[in-house]
C-alpha cells in the first residue's frame, strides 16, 4: 500500500466530518460543491509522522468562524467564544503565509507541549528557529474540529500566527466544561496553554 493510499481516507474523513457538521450549508455550496473544493488536495497529502500529520483547513472567509467553533463538541458540551466581535481584527502575522485558498492542508502539528510555561512573545522566535509557523485562528478551529480529543490527549494551545492591532493572542482551552476560543495577553505564561506550531502549508 503506497503512502497516498493510507493517507488519503485520512483526508476522507476530514471532508466527511466537515459535511456532517453542515460546512457545505455554511458555505453556500452543496455537498458535492464543498467535496469538490478539497478534492485537488489529494496529491499534496503529506507521508508525516507525529499525532497530527496534517488537518484540513477552512478559511473563515468561506465558513465563518463563530459558527465553526460553535459546532465543537467536547464531552457532549458545545463550542463557544467571547469573541465574535473581535475575530474580524485578526490576520495573519506578517511572517505569516496564508495560501490564497478557501480550503488547504496544515502540516506536522503539534500543541507545543515545550512551551507550555513559557509566554507567547518567547514561543515565537523558539518556533521560528525550528522552521515552523504558529498556527492561526483558523488553523487552531480546524485542529478542534478535526481532533476535539485535543485537550484531554495534548494540552491546551495558542494561535500566534493570528494578531489585531493588540496584545492579545487567540487561545484554545476548555471553559465552563465546554471548549472555548479565548484570548490571553502576550507577554502572560500559562503553564496549561502551550503554543502551537506546524511545518507548514499546502495548497493546490
Amino acid at each position: 500500500m503506497t503512502d497516498l493510499e493510507v493517507a488519503a481516507p485520512v483526508l476522507d474523513s476530514q471532508v466527511d466530518r466537515l459535511v456532517e457538521l453542515g460546512y457545505p450549508g455554511l458555505a453556500g455550496l452543496s455537498e458535492d460543491g464543498f467535496r469538490a473544493l478539497a478534492e485537488p488536495l489529494r496529491p499534496l497529502v503529506p507521508d508525516a509522522d507525529g499525532p497530527v500529520p496534517f488537518l484540513l483547513v477552512v478559511r473563515s472567509s468561506l465558513v465563518p468562524t463563530v459558527a465553526a467553533v460553535e459546532r465543537w463538541t467536547v464531552a457532549g458540551k458545545a463550542g463557544w467564544t467571547d469573541m465574535a466581535d473581535e475575530l474580524s481584527g485578526f490576520r495573519p502575522t506578517e511572517d505569516v503565509e496564508v495560501p490564497d485558498a478557501d480550503l488547504y492542508l496544515l502540516t506536522g502539528v503539534s500543541t507545543g507541549p515545550e512551551t507550555l510555561g513559557v509566554t507567547p512573545a518567547d514561543a515565537l522566535p523558539r518556533i521560528t528557529a525550528l522552521g515552523r509557523t504558529p498556527l492561526t485562528i483558523d488553523e487552531g478551529v480546524a485542529l478542534v474540529t478535526h481532533h476535539p480529543e485535543v485537550f484531554e490527549e495534548h494540552n491546551a494551545f495558542q494561535a500566534l500566527g493570528s494578531r489585531a492591532d493588540n496584545k492579545r493572542i487567540p487561545s484554545f482551552w476548555v471553559s465552563k466544561g465546554a471548549p472555548r476560543l479565548g484570548w490571553c495577553w502576550l507577554n502572560n505564561p500559562h503553564s496549561w496553554l502551550g503554543s502551537a506550531s506546524a511545518e507548514g502549508r499546502l495548497a493546490a
